[in-house]
This record gives C-alpha cells, sequence and structure tokens, in this order.
C-alpha cells in the first residue's frame, strides 16, 4: 500500500472513531477502529514496528482533535492575551494524547499473532494505553471509546458491569471485528461472535431500563439555577452586581413545591466564597433574601486559606453546603477538588512555563492547591452525596473510591461544572455525555450544575428526563425531585477489575507469537 495513503487513511479512521461520539452520533463512525486495524496488519514490512506506530498516531491525533478542538475556546475568552495559544494548545493536545494511541498501535504489532485470535490483542493493547491515558500526569480521560454510546441507551448500561474502560475494550473489540470478515469462517465467526455480544448487551441494558423505580413522593426538592453568565463577563467588576442578581432572581422564583436544596454552578459568583458569604458582605444579605430557614443551597466557587513565607496564600476550588437559618447563612459542608485541570487549574513545570506565557492560564493566584482525597461530604439534613467538581467528572471510579475512603455510600453525586469556558461548541454537550456515565457506573443520580449549560438531572441509569435540563445559552431553573439510588452496581463493587479480567482474556486467549509476524492479506 502506498505509504501516503495508508497515513491518510489512518488519520480518516481516527476522525470517524471520534463522530460516533456525541453530539454527532455516527456510530457507523465505529468502524474507523476496524479500519485502524486493517492498517496495523499492513504495517510496512521492513519498519513494521515504526510504521504501525505512526499510523495509530495519526488516527489518534485526528481523533483527539476532533474531541478537543473547543479547548481553543477558553483561550478566547481573553483573546488579547491568550488567543495566540489557541490553536497551538489543540495541536499539542491532540498530537500528545495520540501518543498513547501510537505506543498501543506498537504494542499490537509487536505482540499480536496471526489468525483472527488477534482481535483480542487489538481490544486489549488499546484499552491498557485508553486507561494509562486516564492516569498518566493525572489523566485526561476524556471521549473513552467506550463512552461513545449515548449515556442513558440500552448499550450505555454495560457501564454498570464494566465501567467506562471496560466498555472501551468491549467497543472496540466489537468495531474492529468486521476487519477480520475476509478471513473465511473464523473471521466471519468473530463478526458474528461480535455482534451477539452487543445483541446481548443490548438486551441486558433493555431489561435494566425496563426495571427502574419511581420517584418516591418523599424524595428530597431541588432547584438547578442557570444563570447564563459567560465566561468574559466574569472579569468584569462592574456586571459584579448584575451576576448576583441573575442568581438570586432565578432563586426566589416560585415553585410549586418549594425546594429544598438550590444548587448553583462553579464559580457561579466570580470572588472568593468566605468573602460574599462573609456576614458583612451584602452579597450574603442578598443570598439571605431568596433562602427560606431550612433550606440549602450548594455552589462552587474559590476560597483562600493562609500559606506559608513561600506562598502566602492558597487557593482550592471549593464545593460550599450553605444552610440558611433563623439568623444567618452557616456552613454545614465543605468539598475541595482533588483532581486538578493541568495547564488550568495548576501548571506542570511551572517555572518554564511563566517563562513562556502559559503562565497566565490560571486566573486564581498561583493556581489552585489539590484538596484531601475524595470522599463523601454529609451535611446535617441532607442525603450524603459526592461532589464531582467539573474536570473531576471525566473519571470512572471516582465516586466509588470516595466511597471506600469514607466506608459510607453517597445517595447522590453533585456534578458543579464552569462549562462556560467552551462556549456554543461540542465540549459542553460531551460533557453532559460523559458525566452521565458516572451515574451509570455507580448506580447514583446526578445533579448537574453549569452557568451556561447544559444543567440537568441525570437518574442512576444516565437518563435525562424531559423538561430536566437546560440547554446552552439558556437562563432558568430545573424544579425536580432526587431520582432514587440504586443497590450497587457490579462495577462499584469491583472498579477496574473487570477491565483486568478482559485484559486477561486478550492475552490469555491468544499466544505470544515468537516473531512479531502477521499474515499478510
Amino acid at each position: 500500500m502506498n505509504r501516503w495513503l495508508a497515513r491518510i487513511l489512518a488519520a480518516g479512521a481516527g476522525l470517524a472513531a471520534a463522530l460516533a461520539h456525541p453530539p454527532w452520533g455516527l456510530s457507523p463512525g465505529l468502524l474507523g477502529y476496524a479500519a485502524l486495524l486493517w492498517l496495523l496488519d499492513k504495517a510496512e514490512p521492513a519498519r513494521p514496528l515504526r510504521s504501525a506506530f505512526l499510523r495509530a498516531w495519526l488516527a489518534g491525533t485526528a481523533y483527539f482533535a476532533v474531541s478537543l478542538w473547543w479547548v481553543s475556546e477558553a483561550f478566547l475568552v481573553d483573546a488579547a492575551e491568550q488567543g495566540w495559544m489557541a490553536p497551538f494548545a489543540v495541536i499539542l493536545l491532540a498530537s500528545g494524547l495520540g501518543l498513547f494511541w501510537g505506543a498501543a498501535g506498537a504494542a499490537y504489532r509487536a505482540l499480536a499473532a496471526p489468525g483472527v485470535r488477534r482481535l483480542l490483542w487489538f481490544a486489549g493493547t488499546f484499552a491498557v494505553f485508553e486507561w494509562l491515558r486516564g492516569h498518566v500526569l493525572t489523566g485526561l480521560p476524556w471521549d473513552l471509546p467506550g463512552e461513545a454510546w449515548k449515556a442513558g441507551s440500552p448499550l450505555s448500561q454495560a457501564a454498570s458491569l464494566f465501567g467506562a474502560y471496560g466498555l472501551t475494550w468491549i467497543t472496540l473489540a466489537a468495531a474492529a471485528s468486521p476487519a477480520l470478515v475476509r478471513e473465511g469462517w473464523p473471521g466471519r465467526a468473530a463478526v458474528a461472535a461480535s455482534a451477539a455480544a452487543l445483541a446481548g448487551l443490548f438486551a441486558f441494558g433493555t431489561a435494566r431500563l425496563a426495571g427502574a423505580p419511581p420517584i418516591p413522593a418523599d424524595a428530597p426538592t431541588l432547584r438547578i439555577v442557570q444563570a447564563d453568565v459567560k465566561q468574559e463577563t466574569k472579569y468584569d467588576a462592574s456586571v459584579f452586581a448584575g451576576i448576583v442578581q441573575r442568581y438570586t432572581a432565578l432563586t426566589r422564583l416560585p415553585a410549586a413545591t418549594p425546594p429544598q436544596i438550590v444548587i448553583w454552578p462553579e464559580g457561579a459568583i466570580p470572588a472568593d466564597l468566605d468573602e460574599y458569604l462573609s456576614p458583612e458582605a451584602w452579597t450574603n444579605g442578598a443570598i439571605q433574601d431568596v433562602l427560606v430557614p431550612g433550606q440549602t443551597l450548594i455552589v462552587g466557587g474559590y476560597r483562600t486559606q493562609v500559606g506559608d513565607p513561600s506562598r502566602p496564600e492558597i487557593y482550592f476550588n471549593s464545593l460550599y453546603a450553605v444552610r440558611r437559618t433563623t439568623t444567618g447563612l452557616s456552613v454545614i459542608g465543605r468539598y475541595d477538588k482533588y483532581r486538578l485541570v493541568p495547564f488550568g487549574e495548576y501548571m506542570p513545570m511551572d517555572k518554564l512555563a511563566a517563562r513562556v506565557g502559559f503562565k497566565q492560564l490560571v486566573h486564581v493566584g498561583d493556581g489552585f492547591t489539590p484538596g484531601p482525597r475524595p470522599r463523601p461530604i454529609a451535611p446535617p439534613g441532607l442525603p450524603p452525596l459526592q461532589p464531582l467538581i467539573c474536570y473531576e467528572s471525566l473519571f470512572p471510579g471516582f465516586t466509588r473510591e470516595g466511597q471506600a475512603a469514607a466506608g459510607q455510600r453517597p445517595a447522590w453525586i453533585v456534578n458543579v461544572s464552569n462549562d462556560a469556558w467552551f462556549g456554543a461548541t461540542s465540549g459542553p454537550l460531551q460533557h453532559l455525555n460523559i458525566a452521565s456515565y458516572r451515574a451509570i457506573e455507580e448506580g447514583l443520580p446526578m445533579v448537574r450544575a453549569t452557568p451556561t449549560g447544559v444543567s440537568a438531572v441525570i437518574d442512576a441509569f444516565g437518563r435525562i428526563a424531559p423538561g430536566q435540563a437546560l440547554a446552552h445559552g439558556k437562563y432558568g431553573v430545573i424544579d425536580a425531585r432526587l431520582p432514587p439510588a440504586l443497590k450497587p452496581t457490579v462495577f462499584n463493587r469491583i472498579g477496574d477489575l473487570s477491565l483486568l479480567i478482559l485484559v486477561i482474556i486478550s492475552f490469555g486467549g491468544a499466544r505470544v507469537p515468537r516473531r512479531a509476524t502477521l499474515r499478510r492479506t
């Protein structure tokens, strides 16, 4: 095969696979994995590992460029100072993450044996490197292949068994199997087995969804506030009072059933949490006026703590639960974000970054400090909850880890996020789909609040009921009752052990070849 044609096809395979994800949802694009497997098998004979690495890297770079192009929007919030970085950020991010696919392609080519059993090696190597992508340097598990299925659909329910990483293995194996169809009856059997596996998971998901319990009549009542505040306006001190007014006006709207819990998003008020909640601040009085005694406000933002001589002030990205009492506002729960966004909330190699101007990406002091390892919080009078602040909702098993650390299972997940950074792009829609997988994995409902959308009430199956979401750019509230939690899922009990089992199947079901050769077809 012509070298350049193969490279173009590899990039096209990655692009097709990316378009299978929401908001595009072009499921035939999953055949891009079949094309990639075929291209790896046809790697240049003279240098197969180098050729396989390059083809897989090109596929990965195209995949991540499509999946993450919206990152450029964050640099345009302050276009005068940071706009120049936008194209470089997308290129570097996509090509850097593509290295994981490149390494997976080389590992597959080095290890895979001839015959249809190599499909297992393909799924296993790429699933392992996707797991590594979610863990190396804090990880960025955005758009895992297993999250291509729309959250809440029957196939997405497999995440309750295998998690998103395990579902990635299944998706890769099934989607790549058509590459073997021309290899006689074994190849056709592999395709049929893959189709049967997907059909079985579809049936499982359909049955699981059919068994959804009703929402109890005494479930807590919620109000999610989406004030549609654009990110660029938050740095204008002249509009600060107007931002507070938008949130308080929506909070005081009458409701058929008064909400017990009001949720504002991450960074709702562009000020230090402790400062604007201070009894001396006018904002404290404004918030008191729109809450009634007994109501709880959950809100995300930053807080400042006294540090040491080297860093006099330390900043945390936090979530507060604030109770309106008869005498004022009382903080009854706090969570400090543990998993920070590299280059957004803290700067790896910050001295070097400062020299080239990237330090300016962190808009709060010298960046944030991570909080303690995650665990649920149990504010008095509220069902115990696991906060996930923005980026943390990308990580499978995060809530499970907190449950194990605390010895207490939360009743719900609260995801406050600031997707206003990404404008009216595909980013907020993808984030909604990805975050919804955390509800499926854990069997817990999720309440999601963002400044500009998409805010939603998500049930324990990853579904959003009609009228319980606010799209991008909408100003309003969602009033709802909290959906019930389910019994702990298989994934909640065993976590990534499910992925390990699938990887063992991969490498146990195909012999290690003495020489890295593949049948040439």
